[in-house]
């Protein structure tokens, strides 16, 4: 028996018989081989199993082999599949070849074909390097794929990345795989919030604090640039860092030194930096709310991840990911989503992106019943989203909206009166103005 590499095919033939003849025949060759006797059955499998080819007879009842080709191809764009027919001839393998199918061969199969055929259709499917490092992003979208290889050749250098994308888009995710390709991937990656703590606490967080910084400071504390020392610091949310705290990063970055809270003395570093924002940074730069000295020193280079209504032949490869993880966590007997309930998750908006997406199949799972994800829930669910909280910085940012509206109105768009309320001075008041695009003159009287 020849030695292959290892590979898991999904069979389809509604001949029993013949279906556990080849079954054997490729189990001998040492493959591992699921079967289906009908095309609906196969899409099952692959809604709960990974599948690395399918081989399908052509003439089966209810969904030809064609129609199952079709049909892999909505929910696993790229899939290589292989055609067996007792019927063939060269017009249907030209039209079959030209829709996408690997191959199609005539019964009976020549076994020395059938092999080739199938490791030709693994080594075009394979990935060409080990894919372990973004074994976290589940994507066959062209505009994904081309992103995550420069993300792996960024990877290899220590220059500082910024990572554009809107909310829920998995900016942190790809900051982890950046990580898990370079060679620090041995040493830690640590990541924070910018937007979600406190100016003084996210300060503390970040270059540590002495004895005595400040009250409850009752020891020394390392902060999360020692605490990354060698691997990469992912600073999330760069864009809602305050002004004070840009210029302290600047000097970071620039000295690669790092002097904690409270303390006199500096501390050598070696942190590879990573950082992420929803927010349009060169509007806040004209807007004085972000520094541009700090923003070139980030943006070494730039990447940006496509919302998910822009790679929308994602979601049903993440649906089904999704599901699995789910189901395994709570419900082990759900298995697949209906037909009407995929096409649903198709059409839908995905505002939220993929976090939506994550909360939406939770939900699912959460209330069903059935083996089989229904249209109906998923609809329920989708709506529901539409009444789901917001993030926490979205919230903030939300509240500090109304709060400005409220103390624009109250003083009748007096600055000087509104900034003093807030216990802020001119300046920094007239910064959260601007950055809220308020202008104090529409509520003067």
């Amino acid at each position: 028996m020849i030695s292959r590499k290892p590979a898991h095919l999904l069979l389809v033939d509604d001949d029993p018989g013949l279906l556990k003849l080849l079954g054997m025949r490729l189990t001998s060759e040492g493959y591992s081989v699921v079967t289906a006797e009908s095309g609906q059955e196969g899409l099952r499998v692959l809604n709960r199993e990974k599948v690395d080819l399918v081989i399908s007879d052509l003439r089966m009842d209810e969904m030809d082999g064609m129609q199952l080709f079709t049909e892999i191809q909505k929910v696993q764009p790229g899939m290589p599949v292989i055609i067996l027919t007792a019927h063939g001839s060269i017009p249907d393998a030209v039209a079959a070849t030209q829709q996408g199918v690997f191959s199609f061969l005539t019964k009976p199969v020549d076994k020395d074909a059938l092999y080739h055929a199938i490791d030709g259709a693994l080594e075009q499917s394979a990935p060409a390097t080990d894919d372990s490092w973004r074994e976290s992003i589940v994507t066959r979208s062209p505009l994904m794929l081309r992103l995550l290889e420069q993300a792996r050749m960024v990877a290899q250098s220590d220059v500082s990345v910024l990572i554009n994308g809107q909310s829920g888009t998995g900016k942190e995710v790809f900051a982890q795989a950046i990580h898990n390709a370079s060679p620090r991937s041995h040493k830690p990656f640590i990541a924070i919030n910018c937007g979600a703590l406190p100016e003084q606490l996210l300060e503390s967080e970040l270059f540590g604090h002495a004895r005595g910084a400040f009250t409850g400071a009752v020891s020394n504390r390392e902060g999360l640039f020692q605490a990354a020392e060698g691997g990469t610091l992912f600073l999330d949310e760069i864009g809602d860092m305050p002004a004070p705290l840009q210029v302290k990063l600047l000097r970071v970055l620039q000295e690669r030194k790092v002097r904690p809270l409270g303390s006199n003395r500096d501390i050598d570093i070696d942190v590879r930096i990573v950082s992420a924002t929803h927010r349009d940074l060169p509007k806040a730069m004209a807007r004085g709310e972000f520094r541009e000295d700090l923003y070139y020193r980030l943006n070494v280079v730039s990447l940006k991840i496509p919302a998910l209504a822009e790679r929308t032949e994602d979601i049903p490869l993440l649906a089904n990911h999704l599901l699995r993880q789910s189901a395994e966590r709570h419900k082990p007997f759900v298995r697949a989503f209906s037909t009407d309930a995929m096409k649903r998750l198709m059409t839908a908006s995905w505002p939220g992106n993929v976090r939506q997406l994550v909360n939406v199949i939770e939900q699912c799972v959460a209330l069903t019943s059935s083996p089989v994800i229904s249209d109906a829930l998923v609809e329920q669910a989708l709506e529901g989203e539409n009444t789901a909280l917001p993030t926490f910085v979205e919230a903030r940012n939300q509240f500090e909206l109304n709060y400005l509206r409220k103390l624009l109105q109250i003083t009748k768009g007096n600055v000087t009166h509104a900034a003093r309320m807030a216990g802020r001075n001119r300046t920094e008041f007239y910064k959260l103005l601007s950055r809220h695009e308020l202008d104090a003159n529409d509520f003067k009287e």
